[in-house]
């Protein structure tokens, strides 16, 4: 179908002997992540270290036959799985949505690839070092992630698979940095309150015990950017609270 190759990567990768589609699909390595073998097609997952001018930089290159996604634009033939990723994280870079380094797509017939910078120094924010922060820390990451989710919504973005494993976060000085990955699900439904109670619910939902009562209600003043909470983001956060619950049951 296509190439695309973020601002110097063509050389980057022309230079590591990857310059090409085919060049990509051919390479030889373990696996990373083993493939995914479902409905006649198939996708997998190898991580790379490029040599670079300043060093080695690990990518992720993604690599998928006959995974199609049926959408509104292309409803009877769909489209390559990877396509939908590609197009949702220029989408979201566009509207200042931190998430993944776009390095390369590429179509052809029913193959896709998909290579994006790895995020060293990041971890999910379900991994063990979120727990061991130190309460101003945990603050202000909570913080930092409730107002790039505020960011995502108010660009009528519904990640639609907002879970802590897809929060990614490096903590910089004072400061956090956070991405967020996995947006093959991605959309922009018609109301953005959908996407705001689909996505809340879902975090707080999945949200490990180390998540407090006291953690919940921080984020979400910070979501909302209040310190007393107004009567309809009260009604908001009984809303989800609720379907919390309800599921929980």
């Amino acid at each position: 179908m296509y190439d695309y190759y973020g601002d110097d990567w063509h050389q980057i990768l022309t230079t590591n002997k990857l310059g090409d589609f085919d060049a990509l699909w051919n390479l030889k390595t373990d696996w990373f992540e083993e493939p995914n073998i479902r409905r006649g097609g198939w996708s997998g997952v190898v991580k790379y270290p490029l040599n670079t001018a300043d060093g080695n930089i690990d990518i992720f290159i993604k690599r998928q036959e006959n995974h199609i996604s049926k959408t509104l634009s292309h409803p009877l033939k769909g489209i390559a799985t990877f396509q939908k990723e590609y197009c949702n994280i220029k989408r979201l870079t566009l509207n200042n949505v931190p998430t993944l380094e776009l390095i390369y797509f590429g179509q052809k017939d029913q193959k896709a690839i998909l290579v994006t910078k790895s995020l060293e120094g990041y971890n999910p924010l379900d991994a063990k070092i979120f727990h061991d922060l130190s309460r101003e820390d945990k603050k202000a990451l909570l913080s930092k992630i409730a107002q790039t989710t505020a960011t995502m919504h108010q660009h009528r973005f519904q990640h639609n698979c907002f879970y802590p494993k897809h929060i990614f976060a490096q903590q910089l000085d004072d400061n956090w940095d956070v991405r967020f990955i996995d947006l093959e699900k991605l959309k922009r439904p018609l109301f953005k309150r959908q996407a705001i109670i689909r996505d809340l619910f879902t975090l707080h939902r999945h949200a490990d015990c180390h998540w407090t009562i006291k953690d919940r209600l921080y984020f979400f003043k910070a979501y909302v950017g209040e310190t007393e909470l107004s009567n309809r983001s009260k009604q908001l956060w009984r809303t989800i609270a609720k379907k919390v619950l309800a599921k929980h049951k």
